[in-house]
């Protein structure tokens, strides 16, 4: 299920193209408020979650390989591909902010893959109920992503950053879809399967 909602994102071209800075959209994010407060927080938000993508990269390669289900490797492998796809999206908004793309250590996020390793040492290799942890593991992630870049396309609004904005609402309409698609793996498969188990 996954892997066909980012087939289609791959295969869309145009939308890729949207990723790419152009002249025009270097000159668009000026904003009179760059120097505010708010601002400084705004970019502390953007280096914090590209932290967190840049993670979660290594961390859904370990989580692929711990998963014994196909269909969860799957979703893992897809959403990989597509956090890759969102720290270039990230690198892009440092350019038009004319911001060095620097990240910032997110506690967060550690936590998170902190507690998905020790579910991985903690449940038996192969199991359904180990595959339900990872998603359960996943999903935290995802509702930290989803919060995050909520908050941040808002700030951006705020601050008049337009173009900024719609692309983090592009990622946050993603993280939104892997979220339901590791919702529906789980209450289909994952779960009635760890149910049996001994």
């Amino acid at each position: 299920m996954a892997k066909k909602e980012l087939n289609k994102e791959g295969q869309n071209t145009g939308t890729q193209g949207t990723d790419q800075i152009n002249e025009t959209d270097k000159k668009a994010e000026q904003s009179p408020q760059k120097g505010s407060q708010l601002y400084v927080f705004f970019l502390s938000g953007l280096k914090d979650v590209l932290y967190a993508e840049n993670k979660l990269v290594e961390a859904l390669l370990e989580m692929e390989s711990a998963a014994s289900s196909e269909e969860l490797k799957d979703a893992f492998e897809d959403h990989h591909l597509l956090t890759k796809k969102h720290v270039s999206r990230l690198n892009k908004i440092f350019g038009l902010l004319g911001e060095k793309a620097e990240a910032k250590e997110c506690k967060a996020i550690e936590g998170i893959l902190e507690e998905a390793r020790e579910i991985i040492k903690n449940t038996p290799e192969g199991s359904a109920t180990r595959d339900v942890g990872l998603i359960i593991a996943a999903q935290k992630v995802e509702h930290y992503e989803i919060a995050t870049y909520g908050g941040l396309a808002q700030l951006a609004i705020t601050l008049g950053f337009d173009k900024i904005a719609d692309l983090l609402e592009r990622t946050l309409e993603e993280e939104e879809e892997t979220d339901r698609d590791l919702t529906f793996i789980a209450e289909n498969h994952i779960n009635p399967e760890a149910e049996q188990e001994d």
